[in-house]
């Protein structure tokens, strides 16, 4: 039978749901090699699991971040089973509607194989579909290349946390992860700080510096969300520190004013926070 390929999101950065971390990040799965991919709460998540075979291969992506993308390759080691996680009511993706009896979901266990030399991140991936022909820096990739990345799931409907990949795809993205070809201001970690990628060379549909989606989208795990609430906080803690270090009769000729922005950038803020997802992997 021939292998099929796959991409599943992980959280890289800490996030805490019922006292519990649920960040998984490159490096959390090469320290552990195999983990059970639980936490799987869509149902075509879900359906797609029960698909994968042993040996099946995995794109292991980082998610719900500043900088989205592939940070390593995986491989399927166990079949689909019953997330015993669903049933566990301390758990944070507690299922109440679902038992040992009869369960609802599943998931499989997947092993670490290799990091990727270099972190292909989703923006790169957005630049080059959105192109009539690959940018210079990644010109090795060919015109077939960009049809390959034009047509995976992860640029067309990125939310799902657990996609199928071509395999034409596939090895465009072990070029892209060995061969690297745009700049990185540093290396990938496992807070999945990557630098913004721009790719090298000039010209039309080349050397476009790559831009990272800024949509809010409460589905969705790769939207800026964290990055725009992280600026709308910095504006609300600007304008608390200068009106704290005012003299109090600068504070009454200012005071409506400041007042003012507070109540911008804290409605910036909760508008967002709404937003964002609540979900690791789903």
């Amino acid at each position: 039978m021939p292998t099929t390929h796959w991409l599943m999101k992980a959280e890289p950065d800490s996030r805490i749901v019922k006292g519990k971390d649920v960040k998984f990040s490159v490096d959390d799965f090469e320290s552990v090699k195999t983990t059970p991919w639980e936490g799987v709460r869509n149902a075509e998540a879900r359906n797609l699991m029960k698909e994968m075979k042993v040996g099946d291969k995995v794109l292991f992506y980082h998610s719900n971040c500043k900088n989205p993308g592939i940070a390593a390759f995986a491989e399927v080691s166990k079949e689909a089973y019953p997330d015993y996680t669903a049933w566990d009511a301390s758990h944070p993706y507690y299922d109440p509607k679902t038992d040992k009896e009869n369960p609802k979901w599943y998931m499989v266990d997947a092993t670490f194989v290799r990091r990727a030399t270099h972190f292909v991140p989703l923006s790169l991936l957005r630049t080059i579909a959105a192109a009539d022909e690959p940018p210079e820096g990644v010109s090795y990739i060919g015109d077939d290349g960009v049809k390959a990345i034009k047509g995976m799931a992860l640029v067309s409907r990125g939310r799902l946390s657990v996609q199928r990949v071509e395999e034409d795809a596939w090895k465009v993205i072990e070029k892209l992860a060995e061969h690297g070809g745009w700049e990185e201001e540093s290396k990938p970690t496992g807070k999945g700080k990557v630098s913004t990628a721009r790719s090298r060379g000039k010209g039309k549909g080349k050397g476009r510096p790559v831009e990272r989606s800024e949509r809010a989208n409460k589905d969705t795990e790769d939207a800026d969300d964290g990055q725009q609430e992280e600026a709308a906080a910095d504006a609300t803690t600007d304008d608390l520190t200068v009106d704290e270090t005012k003299s109090s009769g600068r504070k009454k000729a200012t005071g409506s004013a400041s007042r003012g922005h507070k109540r911008k950038a804290i409605d910036a803020v909760e508008e967002i926070g709404l937003r964002r997802s609540t979900r690791a992997r789903k």
